[in-house]
């Protein structure tokens, strides 16, 4: 059998199907007049609108510094793993509107948009933060009650007598 095929290309060919081969074009950075990225944050019920510049690594939340909104040490942590992960600690400036949620899902709906706009800013940190796992929005929320339960699957008591 002289016609083998041997990869995907020669399938298409064999198949009369074109196949396209295209350059993989590099992700250009996305910023707006003033040097920002902007990019929204989701975790919970917990919305982040979160723009970043180059600075000093100022953070401002709600028009509040970053100790006065989230004042466990907890939080704060969460908010700098982003930064830690691409190796650019201290080098850009914060400023994120949050709505909804606890104190805890605001943290992350804030991690999650500083990921994302790091990744528009700087496109080469992508990588780092992917594996890190910071540009997946976790979308666990909280489940709804169902009729004829106490809570979501909590039944009422039963009593025999």
């Amino acid at each position: 059998m002289s016609d083998q095929i041997n990869t995907l290309e020669d399938l298409g060919a064999a198949a009369g199907v074109e196949t396209p081969v295209e350059e993989l074009t590099p992700r250009e950075p996305v910023r707006d007049s003033l040097g920002r990225s902007y990019a929204t944050g989701k975790r919970k019920d917990a919305v982040a609108r979160v723009w970043i510049k180059p600075g000093s690594g100022k953070v401002t939340i709600n028009g509040k510094d970053q100790d006065q909104y989230f004042a466990r040490p907890v939080l704060q942590l969460i908010l700098r793993q982003p930064f830690q992960v691409a190796g650019v600690e201290g080098e850009f400036d914060v400023m994120a509107t949050v709505k909804g949620g606890g104190l805890t899902g605001q943290a992350g709906a804030v991690k999650h948009g500083i990921s994302k706009a790091l990744q528009l800013y700087d496109p080469s940190l992508r990588s780092a933060l992917k594996a890190a796992g910071f540009l997946t929005r976790d979308s666990r929320v909280v489940e709804r009650k169902k009729y004829g339960k106490r809570k979501a699957r909590r039944s009422f008591q039963f009593s025999k007598r």
